[in-house]
């Protein structure tokens, strides 16, 4: 049956203006109502208070940025329990991510907000302001209500089964030693580093196409193109994570002439990243094409399109003389090194003056068993995953935390942390030892770029000597919030790590 109660965000706005003719005082409620709760309904009691008819917006499903197993109920359940309220007089799912646009069209004489959200310096999106300022130039006033408060964040963690056992385990011990204001501090604090990002560029390429019956002449598999989408990735992808966090974020790599994808790039750099390109004349910038089902984001097939020589020697010349007029100024110099050409040893070795180094030397199809991480002789941090730093080691079964000291101490590396896919990560600090951290993870969309993310956000909280328990931690939650998004379509924002953190920590 339909809910009369239930309208679009287009009717309700119709529907309070109609109210408003009639002289009627109309309130707005936002939220995400997920697990109601006695606190939602003294709220919603207390609000219906200030007017004649209280409507409630609710964030839809796709803006819900609570951690995994969130929202528990979709939209259209939780349009429905509001709307079965009998303080509730219209429910609309919102149509944007914040209530802003939500005032600035619906215009109600009332905007209500819990008392949690009374202190703005305590609002991690800052959206109260913004929704303070729509309300006032509506014409409208903002209220908040001082309820009995409860948190659907805390009833979910503690109750339902979101996390696995360890999972909650290893939360309740953190908890103990680190809140949220701690983690999000150590990331605020890192504003102001002065970073140097060098590596790989690659461009990543997502041909999306649908399988088709076999040739009935060939042994082949048949696809038709149904669209493609383009991303900057590689050392890009570092940079623009980074660039959220750190005010100013230097960029140096290397782009083929031929095809330089130059003008892609800069459109696809964070304002406050400042490249500086190097060009070889005997290659293009390397693109990795891959072909895509649409449906479950199946990898069917890559093409690399790269040159991995050795940099021709006039350009790590160039290279070198750049890095020796100013490596030193930098509090952090972050390496993401794919092992395509680029960082050649005479390169290597000016950064081996950098102030804070920093290292990721990745395996991959183009260079398995060729780019390791001991071609570095010396990384005060180092972040690859199980895989390379066994490769490394030269040892395929060995005891994993033994395996990670003996590579620190050969690398003089004081801090190093090791991925370790669906087991989460193990870091180490040769002061404080070893802390191993579980996934925070739910469903994983697509796992391109997750190690790149959780490389970028970890190396500026150890250069920053935050403990590697906490590193670890934060890296995880970015790995978390990185796997659901599709290879380098946009990359980890303050705001939404902040608020996955403070749901992590509640």
């Amino acid at each position: 049956m339909e809910n009369k109660k239930i309208l679009s965000v287009t009717e309700l706005a119709a529907r309070v203006a109609a109210l408003r003719r009639r002289g009627k005082t109309v309130v707005l409620c936002h939220g995400v109502f997920d697990l109601m709760h006695p606190g939602h309904i003294k709220h919603l009691q207390a609000a219906k208070k200030e007017g004649d008819c209280l409507v409630v917006t609710l964030t839809p499903d796709k803006y819900v940025n609570k951690g995994p197993g969130r929202p528990v109920f979709n939209e259209t359940l939780r349009a429905e329990t509001l709307a079965s309220l009998a303080a509730v007089d219209y429910v609309a799912i919102n149509k944007w991510k914040t209530a802003v646009e939500t005032i600035k069209t619906v215009k109600p004489s009332v905007y209500v907000k819990g008392s949690d959200y009374a202190a703005p310096e305590e609002d991690l999106t800052g959206g109260i302001l913004r929704e303070k300022a729509a309300i006032e130039a509506a014409g409208g006033r903002l209220h908040f209500t001082d309820e009995l408060t409860f948190s659907s964040t805390e009833l979910l963690n503690k109750f339902f089964g979101v996390f696995s056992e360890e999972t909650r385990e290893f939360l309740t011990n953190f908890r103990k030693k680190y809140s949220a204001a701690d983690a999000i501090g150590a990331l605020k604090a890192l504003r102001g580093l002065k970073v140097l990002v060098i590596g790989d560029t690659i461009i990543d390429e997502y041909h999306y196409c649908k399988g088709m019956d076999k040739p009935p002449k060939e042994n082949i598999i048949s696809a038709k193109f149904v669209s493609e989408e383009r991303f900057a990735g590689g050392v890009l992808a570092c940079a623009n994570h980074l660039a959220g966090f750190c005010e100013k974020v230097d960029l140096v790599t290397c782009l083929g002439s031929r095809d330089s994808k130059e003008e892609y790039i800069l459109e696809h750099l964070k304002p406050n990243v400042r490249p500086k390109f190097f060009y070889r004349d005997d290659a293009c910038t390397v693109v990795k094409r891959r072909y895509v089902d649409p449906v479950f984001l199946t990898k069917l097939f890559e093409v690399s399109f790269l040159e991995d020589r050795a940099l021709p020697e006039g350009v790590a010349k160039r290279v070198c003389a750049h890095l020796a007029g100013g490596i030193a100024k930098y509090d952090l110099v972050l390496v993401s090194d794919f092992g395509h050409g680029f960082l050649n040893g005479k390169i290597i070795d000016a950064l081996q003056k950098a102030k804070f180094l920093a290292v990721n030397a990745q395996s991959n199809s183009a260079n398995l068993g060729y780019n390791l991480v001991t071609k570095y002789g010396r990384a005060d941090y180092i972040c690859v995953d199980e895989p390379e730093i066994r490769l490394a080691a030269r040892d395929k079964y060995g005891e994993l935390n033994g395996l990670i000291k003996t590579m620190a101490a050969r690398l003089k590396s004081g801090r190093a942390s090791i991925t370790r896919g669906h087991k989460g990560s193990v870091t180490y600090d040769a002061k404080g030892g070893f802390a191993e951290c579980p996934v925070f993870s739910g469903k994983v969309v697509d796992r391109v770029g997750a190690g790149d993310a959780y490389l970028s956000l970890t190396a500026p909280l150890a250069a920053a000597g935050r403990p590697m328990d906490l590193v670890g931690f934060v890296g995880n939650a970015v790995a978390a919030i990185k796997v659901g998004i599709v290879c380098n379509r946009s990359s980890i924002e303050p705001v939404e790590l902040y608020k996955f953190i403070a749901t992590l920590l509640k």
